[in-house]
């Protein structure tokens, strides 16, 4: 495995519900430190294959290669831990506690004194400050309750925690939905800065201004197809659009 070998080949990906086709034959790879648009009107199919991507579904067949190895994820818990989050607008983050015991659930740092569990909450509020610096967060205080603090700064959460614990691939769903100006600003900064550290990103959104912001390459679905596969530079939300809608075709 090379540097160039793509981080997620899928390959003839389909995904039938019966005699329902929800996915046709879809194939395309995606870069390490590519910012990838999935792009299609409700129904295309986006959901359903960022869902077989993620582990929530199994597809019918087709062939997924993930980090150079060939998989087949059963579960979200199982492509987590080789390294793919899903990022949904409602987060997965526990609102009643603070920013540092969300970044360390699970993982949390404990020493023992005389056979004593000790958690060491100086060290891992350090750990998480510096997550948070160098994403370029502004957090007031680490000990505040998620309850409090912004969509945008929820999301940094999720999203430098991903970072931090080796993540390889994020998929982002309508990321900014719900988001002010301002906030998706800074959300889409940070998607450049996650991308320039080698990590692949895929973000899905109605909003195309976005798409052409952030994205190396957009890739349109529609009708469980691949319905166009284009360098951002090479294109233009007219031509995105008719891809969409199917004018192009």
């Amino acid at each position: 495995m090379t540097e160039t070998t793509p981080l997620l080949q899928l390959d003839n990906i389909v995904k039938n519900y019966g005699a329902i086709e929800a996915l046709r034959g879809i194939s395309f790879d995606i870069a390490r430190g590519e910012v990838l648009a999935l792009l299609g009107d409700n129904g295309a199919g986006k959901s359903t294959l960022v869902k077989i991507i993620s582990g929530g579904l199994e597809a019918t067949s087709g062939r997924i290669v993930f980090d150079g190895i060939e998989r087949n994820f059963t579960s979200p818990a199982e492509a987590k831990a080789a390294g793919i989050e899903t990022v949904y607008q409602d987060l997965s983050l526990c609102t009643n506690v603070d920013v540092v015991a969300n970044f360390f659930m699970g993982r949390e740092i404990v020493k023992r004194f005389l056979g004593v569990p000790i958690l060491q909450e100086r060290e891992m509020q350090t750990v998480v400050e510096k997550a948070m610096a160098n994403a370029g967060t502004r957090i007031p205080s680490m000990r505040t309750n998620v309850e409090h603090l912004s969509g945008g700064q929820r999301q940094a959460i999720e999203l430098n925690r991903f970072v931090h614990w080796g993540g390889k691939l994020v998929l982002l769903d309508e990321p900014f939905a719900a988001l002010g100006v301002e906030q998706t600003r800074r959300g889409l900064d940070m998607i450049k800065r996650i991308a320039a550290q080698g990590i692949g990103v895929v973000i899905i959104t109605h909003i195309m201004a976005q798409a052409f912001q952030v994205a190396d390459r957009m890739v349109v679905i529609r009708q469980g197809k691949v319905a166009g596969n284009v360098e951002r530079a090479k294109t233009s939300p007219d031509e995105v659009v008719r891809m969409i809608t199917g004018e192009s075709l």
